[in-house]
């Protein structure tokens, strides 16, 4: 039997890795600042569901703070770039997270970590071409591929990397997959752990486990400061996992 293409933060050639010099935007619902869980943060933008753009990137949520733990967690050493739309709630319209993804490739963002997204079809019109000028500018979107069995947009377009939850996964582990013919990452569903507080009772979900994979895809790309896309993405993953 072909044994399952993982990759291990804790394997040697990932050893001394801190995804230093790749350039993260965490589009989310921002950073909560001085958060223990946090490293340097390289600023952003804020963009309201009606277009509007402001520098409020105070995390009132707790779900882009916990995003963000997770990546840093994982690679230290990676510049975050924050483009937060979620306000009052996780919620936000298709426009924005267009205009977000499209920031991240003028940003110059190497990886953009969608953790949610939406399963309406009527919204790939807007987001595809917002995902192609950001893959045009060498911008690399990460985001959930499903949720509960429906496709979400934009993870499963092409020209994304889409990531699956797998509960049985440790969170230090990616696997590299199939989904509908097309290969995906798979990764587990848990945030960086809180001192004394159950895993089931701190946030989790597919949200978690696209940040899990944005942290080892960023050590990934670490040695290949040149190495832009999905394929590229997947290709340092696959020589990892080969190891």
């Amino acid at each position: 039997m072909t044994q399952p293409a993982t990759v291990r933060l804790n394997s040697a050639p990932l050893r001394g890795r801190t995804g230093r010099g790749v350039s993260i935007a965490v589009i989310d619902s921002g950073a909560h600042p001085g958060h223990p869980h946090l490293g340097p943060l390289a600023g952003g933008i804020a963009l309201t569901p009606d277009g509007l753009a402001h520098d409020d990137l105070v995390d009132r949520l707790g779900h882009g703070t916990a995003v963000t733990a997770a990546i840093q967690e994982k690679a230290p050493g990676a510049r975050v770039h924050l483009a937060r739309v979620f306000h009052d709630e996780l919620a936000t319209s298709a426009r924005t997270l267009a205009k977000a993804i499209e920031w991240a490739g003028e940003r110059g963002c190497r990886v953009a970590n969608l953790s949610l997204g939406t399963p309406r079809e009527s919204r790939i019109e807007m987001l595809q071409p917002a995902v192609d000028r950001a893959a045009r500018a060498g911008t690399l979107v990460i985001a959930a591929y499903s949720h509960e069995g429906q496709p979400q947009y934009p993870g499963s377009l092409p020209d994304t990397l889409g990531v699956c939850l797998d509960w049985d996964l440790p969170r230090d582990v990616v696997r590299i997959g199939r989904r509908d013919g097309r290969r995906v990452l798979y990764a587990s569903g848990y945030p960086r752990p809180i001192p004394n507080v159950p895993p089931e009772r701190n946030l989790n979900g597919i949200s978690f486990a696209v940040a899990n994979a944005t942290g080892i895809v960023a050590l990934a790309l670490e040695p290949f400061p040149d190495a832009r896309g999905r394929a590229a993405a997947l290709a340092a993953l696959e020589a990892l996992a080969a190891v």
